[in-house]
């Protein structure tokens, strides 16, 4: 276990989430990701974590460890063309992870989404939360738009608003 990396997650205050992702801005992106769902049949999430839970830090589990655990929790992986979507941010350890389902796997290569995190972690690096999450949620619309076009039954299958934990 790194010292270092447990204290930092438990002496961040939970509330500081709020102000890297105040209302004003978790709004922003449950509007963008509203806006996105309609110009393709994916489904996106987006979750921001401030730390981690005490037994995550004992046993060293990384910021993509608890993203896929969050696409699992959340359900992201249960839509019905298996085209969902979930941005994790983990502001503690300042990761951005990108989990996709295997119906987006296939058709949109893993250089993208690491394009597309590496580009919010500079974004954010610059106190630019707004701007690095909606610029990264119209990156993706484009990725799925392209793939996952919108079908006659545009189901919204998994609710838009951003989580925070």
């Amino acid at each position: 276990m790194d010292l270092g990396r447990f204290l930092r997650h438990v002496l961040f205050p939970d509330w500081w989430v709020l102000r890297a992702f105040p209302k004003t801005v978790l709004r922003k992106i449950e509007q963008a990701v509203r806006e996105s769902e309609r110009q393709h049949s994916g489904e996106l999430r987006f979750v921001v974590e401030a730390n981690f839970p005490m037994t995550d830090l004992i046993h060293g589990r990384s910021a993509r460890d608890r993203a896929v655990e969050l696409f699992s929790l959340l359900r992201v992986w249960d839509t019905e063309e298996n085209s969902g979507v979930l941005i994790y941010v983990q502001l503690v350890d300042r990761r951005v992870e990108i989990v996709a389902d295997r119906g987006i796997t296939g058709k949109v290569d893993n250089a993208f989404w690491t394009g597309v995190c590496r580009a919010m972690e500079s974004a954010f690096r610059d106190k630019r939360f707004d701007d690095g999450s909606l610029r990264a949620v119209r990156e993706i619309t484009t990725a799925l738009a392209a793939h996952f076009p919108p079908g006659e039954r545009n189901d919204n299958e998994l609710p838009d608003a951003p989580v925070v934990y």
